[in-house]
Formats: structure tokens, C-alpha cells, sequence
């Protein structure tokens, strides 16, 4: 079973104790997987989810608010892995017109969720509803993202505010006829599960980061760490080299002493770091023993030039 799954089974099993959160989490739930249905008799509903559990709670919610107990139907999507489809349908009629003026479905063209539905218990049942209804998240071993998926672009701008009224910034895309509103960070994903009532996959989504978060920071340290190696082989190697290219032009006890101490230390020590030369050698700052080395490779860069010139007039 997928995290976005187990996700929606303990959603759907968290029912809030207040009737105003209740009607909060069922308008969600229908804005999301809804369908306004009119006839010459009033106004109806039809809502479908591919989800057992979500579908029983949209039921047991249409039950309680509404005079008309549902209809239910169940049928098989071979296109989907031969997932169930259940739809709940409210016949168009007084009553259905009624059910939906007080959820606020009425006027259609108006979408004014964020004020009708207030304070933080009746908010978090509203985002739960619409995560059921048309949500997903991907697994936390994943890129980290939670989105909403809406045909409506008012109800998108409606997520929206509700999810800054937890201080959370959502965004909004869309995409072909659809608009998607997401969270792109572990830390605004986990807050949001948390809000919803998420509580077990909160804690494996949680769990997973932090192993993800420190292998990442112990392979950034592991990174930097070769860096700096292969930063400090390669400038010893060029040391090496570079006293190897005066030896050929000149003895290396011709040199001023100084110069011939930390070229001699340098061959007697190849692969050492600087830090241990400048331990080695005693009396001697890090930059100082640079200094010195890189006096060494300007004399061999003016040695190998000279031979250069004087080659190519022998040859003329």
C-alpha cells in the first residue's frame, strides 16, 4: 500500500466531535470529488472516490446533514487495477437544493469556504476533507510533496488561504484542466499531516527524514572531506614535481637554505598535508611553508622556461 494511502486510512478513520467540523470536512470532500446535479426539481449531488474508507465517511456525513439518505453504487474500473469506484448520489430535488444552500454548495459561482468555515478544529477537518476527496502525498524516502488537485480555480485560491491560515504557504499550478495546489518542503509536508490528524504517518514520515536529513549532511562531510584530500594530493603532487624540475637544472644544495629545507622535508614526505610538514619542521606558520613552496615553483617555472629558450636556439 502506498504512504498516500495509509495516509487517507487514518484520515478517514479521524471524525471530529463537533457538527460544524463535520460539515466543514464533508463541504471539502465534496468540493473536491463532487458533482452539482440540477433538475426541473431542485438540485442534487453525486460524489465519487476510489477510496472504501473515504467513501463511507462522505456517506455517513451526507446522512447526517442531509433528509435524503444517499444512493450508493459500486462499480469496477479494470483501467485502474480493477479499483472499486463508489458513487454516492443525492436526486435532485427540494431537499437536495436545501442540503446544498446550507453547506454553502449555492450560488455555484461563489466559493467562500475561508469565512464560513473558522477557528483552527473546523479548519483542520476542511483541509482533511479536501486531502481525502482529491489529495495525495509522496512517500517520504521521496522529493518531499503534498498536493491537492481541483478542477476549480476558486476552490484553489480557497486552499490557499486556509493553509496560510496555519502559516503554511501553499502554491498553485495548472495543469491541462486541472489546478494543483502543493507543498514542496519536508517541513511544511510534516506540518500539514500533523494539522490533518496524520498522527502514525506523520511519525514515519518523520522518522524517514531524519535518516534522510543526516545522511545527506554526513555525505556533504564525506564530500567536502574527498575534497580537501584530493585538493591536498594534488598541491603536493605539483610540490613534488616542481623540486624535481629545479633538481634537473641545479643541485638542490645550491639552493638558499630555507628553500632546500622544505624541498628536502617535501621528498622525505610526498603525500604528507602541509600541516604535518609545518609540524615536522618546527618553527614555521602554514602560509610561511606556502611561502616557500610556492618560491619553489616560480624557480622551476623560470628553470624549465630558460631550458626552453635555449633549446630552441641550439636547434636554430
Amino acid at each position: 500500500m502506498s504512504f498516500a494511502m495509509r495516509v487517507k486510512d487514518e484520515l478517514a478513520r479521524e471524525i471530529p466531535a463537533t457538527a460544524e467540523a463535520r460539515r466543514a470536512e464533508m463541504a471539502a470532500l465534496l468540493r473536491m470529488g463532487g458533482q452539482l446535479l440540477m433538475g426541473s426539481g431542485g438540485a442534487g449531488v453525486l460524489f465519487r472516490t476510489h477510496h472504501n474508507a473515504t467513501a463511507r465517511k462522505t456517506w455517513g456525513y451526507i446522512k447526517e446533514f442531509a433528509a435524503d439518505v444517499p444512493q450508493i453504487m459500486v462499480q469496477q474500473t479494470p483501467k485502474l487495477r480493477k479499483k472499486n469506484l463508489y458513487t454516492l448520489r443525492i436526486a435532485p430535488g427540494p431537499e437536495g437544493y436545501r442540503f446544498l444552500a446550507e453547506a454553502g454548495f449555492l450560488p455555484v459561482t461563489e466559493i467562500d469556504d475561508d469565512r464560513l468555515y473558522r477557528g483552527q478544529e473546523v479548519r483542520r477537518a476542511y483541509l482533511r476533507g479536501a486531502f481525502l476527496g482529491g489529495g495525495s502525498v509522496n512517500r517520504p524516502q521521496g522529493d518531499y510533496h503534498l498536493e491537492f488537485v481541483t478542477e476549480s480555480a476558486a476552490f484553489a485560491q480557497a486552499l490557499l488561504r486556509m493553509l496560510k491560515s496555519f502559516q503554511l504557504e501553499g502554491r498553485v499550478v495548472e495543469r491541462k484542466d486541472d489546478y494543483i495546489v502543493y507543498l514542496k518542503t519536508g517541513e511544511a509536508v510534516a506540518e500539514l499531516l500533523g494539522i490533518m490528524g496524520a498522527a502514525s504517518a506523520l511519525l514515519e514520515f518523520e522518522n524517514v527524514r531524519v535518516l534522510k536529513d543526516m545522511r545527506n549532511r554526513v555525505n556533504r562531510v564525506v564530500n567536502c572531506e574527498t575534497a580537501n584530500l584530493q585538493k591536498t594530493v594534488d598541491a603536493a603532487v605539483r610540490q613534488v614535481q616542481a623540486i624535481e624540475t629545479i633538481a634537473k637544472y641545479r643541485p638542490l644544495h645550491t639552493l638558499p637554505p630555507r628553500l632546500r629545507e622544505a624541498a628536502e622535508l617535501r621528498l622525505a614526505h610526498p603525500d604528507a598535508p602541509l600541516q604535518e610538514l609545518v609540524e615536522e619542521l618546527g618553527g614555521i606558520t602554514r602560509s610561511g611553508l606556502y611561502h616557500r613552496y610556492r618560491k619553489l615553483a616560480d624557480m622551476a617555472a623560470e628553470l624549465a622556461a630558460a631550458a626552453g629558450e635555449e633549446s630552441a636556439c641550439n636547434g636554430q
